[in-house]
C-alpha cells in the first residue's frame, strides 16, 4: 500500500470516528430529554391521582350529607300525603 491511500484510509476513519462521536452526542442529549420528560410524566400522573382521590372524598362526603336530606324530603312528602288523604 501507497502512502497516499494509507492518509486517504487514515482520513476516512478519522471521519467516521467523529461521526460516531457526534451520534453519541445526540444520543445523549436525547436521552436526557426523554428522561426529562418522563419524570414530568411522572409527576403529572401522581398530581392527577393526587385530584382523583381529592375528589372522590369530596363526592363522599358530600353524599353523607345528600342522601339523609332527600331522605327526610321523601319522609315528609309521604307523611302530607298520608294526612291530606
Amino acid at each position: 500500500m501507497s502512502q497516499e491511500s494509507d492518509q486517504q484510509i487514515l482520513s476516512v476513519l478519522k471521519e467516521i470516528r467523529d461521526g460516531q462521536r457526534e451520534i453519541v452526542t445526540h444520543l445523549e442529549s436525547q436521552r436526557a430529554l426523554a428522561t426529562e420528560q418522563l419524570r414530568k410524566s411522572q409527576e403529572r400522573v401522581e398530581e392527577s391521582v393526587g385530584l382523583q382521590k381529592e375528589a372522590l372524598r369530596r363526592q363522599q362526603s358530600i353524599m353523607r350529607m345528600v342522601v339523609p336530606s332527600i331522605l327526610v324530603c321523601i319522609a315528609a312528602i309521604a307523611y302530607l300525603i298520608i294526612r291530606y288523604l
